[in-house]
Formats: C-alpha cells, structure tokens, sequence
C-alpha cells in the first residue's frame, strides 16, 4: 500500500487562502479514512468523527471569515496519541485500565495547536503506556509488517495521509523509528525543550514530546512554535554545509550488515554533494548505557504507576507489568545515578563533537527496514543513546531498501541546537531520497 504525499505547508497555505475548501479538505481526508482505517487501524474508534470534525470546522469557519486574518494552522486536521490528555476525547493510553483515572487539564502542545487553528483528527494507537506491547496498527507501506511503536497510529496516520501533523512521544525510540519505518519525518527535541504537562507519563526523565510530517519544512514551523526559546538560525548558517560524524564502534554494529550498507549509501551521496563525512569512534559502552537508562526508565515508571498498579494490577499487559515490577526494585539513588550518567553521556558526545570540528551526527534511524509481523514493535537500539543524552534528533526518508520497505537517516544535534538541526535536515532530505550515488 503506498504511502499518501502532502506537504503540510502547501496545505495550510491552501486552506488559509480559501484555494483549498475545508469542507472539502475534510470530505477527502474522511473518505481516505473510509477505505483504508479497517486495515491500518492508526485510530482510536470515534461513533461520529465525521459529524464532529464538520461541526468543528464550522465553528472555525465561523470564527475566521476572512482569510487574511486565519491562524497558520487553520483547518490543518491533527492525530494525537493517545497518552496525550485532549479535550473532548477519553484518555486511555492504549490500555484497559478506566479512562477516569486520566482525567486532568488538556496537555499544554495540544492547547497551543488548537490556538493556531487546527482541528484535532482524533486520538492515535499507541503500545500500552507508552512502552512495547503493541496495538492494532499495520504499516501503512506494507499491512504485514508493524509500523513501528510506541507512537504507531501517530505514524501510520501521518504516512496514510489521515492527517498532516501527529503528535507522538519518545521515551526510547518511539518517534524516528516508527517515522522511518513508515517512511515519514519524525522529530525528538532537545530534552524538556517541549513541555510534557497533561501527558501520561512514562519517565519523567526520559519522555520527550515529538511529531511527525510529511515535510521537514513544516515540522520547522511547528518546532519554531511549541520548543521554547526558538531563535531563528543565524544568516551565516544558510549556506553552510554540517559537517556530519558518524559513530564508530559497538553502537553501529548493532545494525545488520544490510542496513550499514544502506547507511554507506547515504554517506556517499551526501559526500558527493560536498558534505564532509568525519569517522570518530563513539559509546564503547553502550551495553552499559542501555543497562542504565533500562534502570531509569523502570524505575521512574513503576512511581508514576504506583496506585493505578496496586489497584488494576490484573489490567496491565505482560511486558508493561514485568518493566513496573522490575523498576519496583531500583532505588531512588540508582534512579539519580542514572540520570546523572545521562547528562554524562550527553557532555561526552558535545565534547567529541567539538574536539573533531563536526555539526551533526548521523546514523541509521533503525536497525533495518520495519520487521514483519505484529508481534513486536522493532528494535530502539539506534535511538536509545541519543534519547538517554536528551540530544534533539530527526529521522528523514530516504530510498527503499531491498524489500521496498522505507529507510530512514538520523541525524542529531548538540542540546538545544534544534534550530540548526531542523534547518540542515530539510537540505540533507532533498538529498537522500536518491537512490544511486
């Protein structure tokens, strides 16, 4: 099944100016929804999402009548995975526990989206809590392999064509490898630099707000208005090539020899249009690594989940219950030294990157192509260190691999260097999606 193109500037563009109608936009995307939800199952079941979102589109019609005074977003259709608390639709977090229990104030991205004018979709699968026990959702590329997790419907919504813009999470690797299995751009910012307020939490030292697109363009824009302290790249940096450096050692060959011969191909295109390519050797440790922010991250959610598990213990899924009753038994110490051996971690990759003069790291966005089958959501591992460092990170497309399946190149920037991560990436993706160096 092929994915469904739309640049969500164009479409904003488009419905702003009237050129686009919004009763039409949504007769569309609705119809697409009609034919292909049954199989990808990307959303939360609504009795009567179309009536709503017409009902809401009225409203906003109604409010913005002219054209040149409508917000930059306006009618732009929204997925929001379902840990996020949203106004107008049940929290449940991909479980059976009662949706009572997650009742609070709407998560504070989703109120500054509504503000700029967009209509909110409806909710997305996600795993249980955020974590690996995966949901109904199919890869939109290929129905027989998963899409990816823990931010799976965002995902396949956003490669279907459901909506332009999802928001996810990632705690692991939930947002650039569900993106690059799906063939998306998917974006992790720098740790904290999205406000996590009104979302069911998984660790709070861990979990990042993220989102996917169709286009690093429009991911810029949205990032430029919910990542505090934006500031606009500096005029210099428009015409300069990053330099990239890729990590050598133990980390990379935890990919399969087929997806580091992909990730070559990359290089070398990119090399051939003048990027300096820089090898440096990187997490001798990583075994370790893994170890500690395993350790943190079980921790911190068997706190998080400590009454709702003494009460509906018999609810939760096999793997979500064996991480709480696991992280029951770290320590709040151990939980400190793990954070702090994260900031470590983040200081040390700064350090290399400024000893060897490079701007950005690039990787595989995931070990391989999305694995098939449901039974399991992939492997995090080419996200894990980054996200542990609370380094800002993006997966763009690149070609397909052997199987026809989607690919994707990760790259990642110093904390709180979004800006620049963004504005490089949208050169860099142009780039990549040849196919032959």
């Amino acid at each position: 099944m092929p994915t469904f193109e739309a640049r969500l500037f164009l479409i904003a563009a488009s419905l702003r100016s009237g050129k686009l109608d919004l009763n039409q936009y949504l007769d569309e995307i609705l119809d697409r929804i009609d034919k292909l939800e049954n199989q990808i199952h990307a959303l939360v079941p609504e009795s009567d999402r179309k009536g709503r979102l017409f009902r809401e589109a009225d409203t906003l019609r109604r409010r913005f009548p002219y054209p040149a005074r409508r917000p930059p977003l306006y009618g732009i259709l929204v997925g929001v995975k379902d840990i996020f608390r949203t106004d107008g639709f049940p929290t449940r977090a991909g479980s059976k526990l009662p949706a009572e229990l997650f009742v609070g104030s709407e998560a504070t991205c989703v109120s500054v989206l509504r503000a700029l004018g967009v209509l909110i979709l409806g909710k997305t699968v996600t795993t249980e809590f955020a974590y690996r026990e995966p949901g109904p959702t199919r890869n939109p590329c290929d129905l027989a392999h998963t899409p990816g997790g823990s931010s799976s419907g965002s995902a396949a919504a956003v490669a279907a064509g459901f909506c332009q813009l999802a928001l996810g999470t990632q705690t692991i690797g939930s947002v650039i490898r569900p993106a690059s299995y799906c063939g998306v751009v998917g974006y992790k910012p720098s740790y904290d630099r999205i406000s996590t307020k009104g979302i069911v939490p998984f660790s709070k030292s861990a979990d990042h707000v993220g989102f996917f697109s169709q286009d690093v363009e429009g991911m810029r824009y949205v990032a430029s208005i919910l990542c505090r302290d934006w500031e606009k790249p500096e005029s210099r940096q428009l015409g300069n090539l990053p330099a990239l450096g890729i990590p050598e050692g133990p980390y990379l060959n935890l990919a399969p020899r087929e997806s580091l011969i992909a990730f070559e191909r990359q290089l070398k295109i990119l090399a051939n249009r003048g990027y300096v390519i820089k090898r440096v050797r990187a997490f001798d440790d990583i075994v370790g690594i893994a170890e500690r922010h395993h350790k943190m991250i079980a921790g911190e959610m068997a706190r998080a989940h400590k009454k709702w598990f003494y009460q509906y213990e018999s609810r939760y899924m096999p793997q979500t219950a064996a991480l709480i009753r696991e992280g029951r038994k770290v320590s709040v110490r151990d939980i400190k030294l793990a954070r702090s051996a994260g900031e470590k971690l983040r200081v040390e990759l700064e350090t290399i990157m400024a000893k060897n003069e490079f701007d950005l790291w690039a990787s595989p966005a995931a070990t391989g192509p999305a694995p098939e089958g449901l039974s399991s959501t992939g492997d995090p591992a080419m996200n894990l260190p980054w996200t542990y460092a609370g380094l800002p990170a993006v997966t763009v497309p690149t070609y397909h691999g052997a199987n026809e399946l989607p690919l994707g190149l990760q790259l990642v920037a110093p904390f709180m260097a979004d800006e620049r991560l963004l504005l490089w990436a949208e050169a860099i993706a142009d780039i990549v999606k040849e196919r032959d160096a």
